[in-house]
């Protein structure tokens, strides 16, 4: 049975309010899990409406430019919680595989010895806002390591309600795996009833009115999603029993409608209780997605899937609202990523980022600024048995690698003239400037290798 969260017990309440910021910020993320590009209407959905994910554009800006930092759950996490790449913590290159699998050398070495997750220490985000006077919530998906010395509650996070691996029942909230992994805090949940989306809704809400009596106490509120994810499933859908193994990832577009329209309006509800408890006009609201999506997600009209670092793997919409600093209905087409929240986020609470070593930069700063676009320089690694990806992308050169059971494909586009990435220019006779342009490339992502290689 579910215990009452833990955030709103009465020996926190006086030390939540000793601790006055009304100057800094709230902030509340919202991130979906395997959305693409153009599966909100704002961003180009052609069939399904998303008002309530669209009111933080009507009322903020629209960021048309972001990337994630990896093709997958995991390392996408990873970015965004530490504001760095996700290569320097070791082994979290891919998703963690259903029930605590490591997927590539790496990775599977760290499984064997109890050593594939998030280690507390290369934490950012979290810990840095706690240092600041926030108080952590995290409801939904974790996905960074099922042991408990992974926990969130060990990385800044004050309460956590959610599960732990990549994908679970909407209804049963179990994995296709023999572990438990739905938690609050670190108890395991038996028999909670509820589809998950409106169950982390539900947690949320209920923290945000708790902050109605600690007003003077600002709060950074986590919702890592479950949907639109796999299983496949509606909130009307529960037909008693759990998918097979074989039905788990497979999925129409009608379905995976229903799972957005659930999802938006768990937008509204949490922006409704924003507005409720009067925190809106000083709260940064953030909504993403991780990745880009598999099918039947749409990426339109980036190239690609889930999974590969083309556009469609890899470009997100980014939404964010912050009533006393953007202007409504703005648009932000500098190059991101979402390692960069990590940054804003620190800097939007008035924490020193000159020692963290972040890789991210302050991509709201920017915004907010009205300074021109600049040139920014990413890279990516992929890593899943037998397959390595890697990318670059330096100005509008952006060069894409694939080995494969030995065998290595490569691309490279000019995205200022293609941004769709159809015309490969490595095909056919090189020109000079093609040839020193791709060695320029490759050669980065060797250096950048060297930067990033783990110490685990």
């Amino acid at each position: 049975m579910l215990k009452k969260t833990s955030f709103y017990l009465s020996a926190l309440l006086g030390s939540l309010a000793a601790a006055s910021s009304q100057e800094k910020p709230n902030i509340v993320f919202m991130i979906a899990d395997d959305m693409g590009y153009a599966d909100i209407s704002s961003f180009g959905a052609p069939d399904l409406e998303t008002p309530n994910i669209d009111r933080i554009a009507a009322e903020g800006m629209k960021f048309t430019n972001i990337y994630a930092m990896g093709p997958e759950c995991t390392p996408s996490r990873v970015s965004f919680l530490t504001g760095r790449y996700p290569q320097r913590v070791g082994g979290m290159e891919c998703a963690i595989g259903t029930g605590n699998v490591g997927r590539y050398d790496d990775a599977i070495r760290l499984a064997e010895t109890s050593g594939l997750g998030l280690p507390a220490e290369h934490a950012v985000l979290a810990p840095q806002l706690k240092k600041a006077g926030y108080f952590n919530a995290i409801y939904g998906k974790w996905h960074l390591g099922y042991e408990d010395k992974f926990s969130p509650l060990d990385q800044g996070f004050d309460d956590f309600v959610g599960f732990l691996g990549g994908n679970i029942d909407y209804f049963r909230h179990k994995e296709l795996s023999d572990l438990e992994v739905y938690l609050s805090g670190r108890e395991t949940i038996r028999g909670r009833k509820g589809y998950t989306t409106n169950l982390i809704t539900q947690d949320a809400i209920q923290f945000l009115a708790g902050c109605r009596k600690v007003p003077d106490r600002p709060f950074f509120l986590y919702l890592p999603h479950a949907a639109p994810h796999f299983p496949f499933q509606g909130p009307e859908d529960d037909d008693g029993g759990m998918p097979s193994a074989e039905e788990w990832s497979t999925g129409n577009r009608k379905t995976y409608i229903k799972m957005m329209k659930n999802l938006d309006a768990s937008v509204g509800a949490v922006l409704q209780e924003l507005d409720a408890i009067g925190a809106a006009d000083n709260t940064i609201v953030v909504f993403t997605s991780d990745h880009g999506a598999m099918k039947p997600g749409l990426n339109t009209p980036w190239r690609d899937y889930k999974g590969t670092l083309f556009e469609g793997g890899l470009r997100v919409p980014l939404l964010v609202r912050w009533p006393s600093k953007i202007q409504p209905g703005s648009t932000c087409e500098q190059v991101g990523s979402l390692m960069d929240l990590t940054h804003s986020f620190l800097k939007a609470a008035g924490v020193d980022t000159s020692q963290l070593q972040l890789d991210g930069e302050d991509l709201i700063a920017h915004a907010l600024s009205g300074k021109p676009a600049y040139e920014r320089t990413l890279f990516w690694r992929a890593k899943r048995a037998p397959k390595t990806w890697n990318a670059v992308r330096d100005g509008d050169w952006k060069y894409v690698q694939k080995n494969e059971d030995g065998e290595t494909s490569e691309w490279m586009f000019d995205l200022k003239s293609d941004p769709y990435e159809k015309n490969n220019l490595l095909d056919g006779e090189l020109s000079k400037e093609i040839a020193a342009t791709r060695a320029n490339l490759r050669h980065r992502i060797i250096q950048w290798a060297e930067i990033v290689h783990p110490q685990r």
